[in-house]
């Protein structure tokens, strides 16, 4: 049965490249619908294939749902960055390298169903097809999953149908201006993270505290918002960590630096914080390897090279 007939799903889905590149999967077939039922245990709800064959995983123009109580979120939402596809392949689809397994066995997520969204936390809370009262084969109900909070269950439809209709757009929620203003305050007075801190006395032929307040003042204005992406200024907030870590640790492989990189700023213990993370900065490191920016140094550490460090230095100047 087809739930969502009365829904145009012509302009349902946002159109990126990001999008393509980290939810969008091949196109929908029975036989990879029973691929991915087998691996998770689970009968996918008729609705969520029918949304999977307008297009097979990714970013929608709504990404708000309305809620009755609060959430880490906030007080009346939450947020989804991002709905996974039915595949193997994609980042973010099902059975990706992030998806709903992922979830539970690295991130500790109760075992009762299907994570079926990301949200805007990188990690911190997720969407969940919560089959826990309606068996492997039911309809699941659709619950917002709090790792914050104990891993909090907050109901929020009875089905996915229910939940895709719900959809509103972020415009519903805008206090941005007033957000704007507070994150301004706290990259102008707040602290960073205690690690960070550390790292700055390493190098103090730079201030390294003022270098990145100004640097992430001038992104946060032109975002609207702070959070690092895969923009210029991203990347150049990358490569200030980066180079902060290495000559701080004796960083020797990629997965260490993503081990250290969230102590630094996207999950800081102190007021300057992004609060979260994706991948991007995964990205930014395998590019600066491409480049030849980053080589083995004493021992196999990683490093920028000294011609780029030369570039990082001149980039600084603006900021210092």
């Amino acid at each position: 049965m087809n739930n969502l007939t009365d829904i145009d799903l012509t302009d349902f889905w946002e159109s990126s490249e990001y999008s393509d590149n980290k939810y969008k999967n091949e196109s929908v077939t029975e036989e990879l619908i029973t691929k991915v039922e087998s691996r998770l245990d689970y009968k996918l709800p008729e609705a969520y294939i029918e949304l999977m064959k307008s297009q097979n995983g990714g970013i929608p123009v709504n990404t708000c749902f309305p809620t009755n109580e609060s959430t880490s979120w906030a007080e009346d939402h939450v947020a989804i960055s991002g709905i996974m596809g039915i595949g193997f392949e994609k980042t973010y689809s099902l059975c990706g390298g992030l998806g709903s397994q992922f979830m539970i066995d690295e991130w500790q997520y109760p075992n009762d169903g299907i994570y079926i969204c990301t949200c805007p936390s990188a990690g911190h809370d997720m969407i969940l097809l919560d089959y826990s009262k309606c068996g492997n084969e039911g309809e699941p109900e659709v619950v917002h999953v709090d790792q914050e909070h104990d891993y909090k269950k907050t109901f929020l439809a009875s089905d996915f149908s229910e939940f895709i209709k719900g959809l509103v757009n972020e415009s519903e929620y805008d206090n941005s201006e007033e957000e704007l203003k507070e994150t301004l305050e706290a990259l102008k007075n707040g602290r960073f993270s205690d690690v960070l801190q550390q790292y700055f006395k390493a190098d103090k032929s730079i201030d390294f505290d003022k270098v990145l307040r100004n640097l992430f003042k001038e992104l946060t204005n032109e975002k609207g918002y702070f959070a690092l992406h895969a923009d210029p200024l991203s990347y150049l907030a990358y490569d200030i960590q980066f180079y902060l870590l290495s000559i701080n640790k004796k960083i020797k492989s990629k997965k260490q630096f993503v081990e250290e990189y969230p102590l630094m700023v996207a999950m800081g213990n102190n007021e300057i914080s992004t609060g979260g993370y994706a991948d991007f900065f995964s990205d930014w490191y395998d590019l600066r390897i491409k480049n030849k920016e980053i080589k083995s140094g004493f021992f196999s550490s990683v490093k920028f090279t000294d011609n780029y460090k030369a570039t990082l230095f001149e980039q600084i100047e603006k900021y210092k």
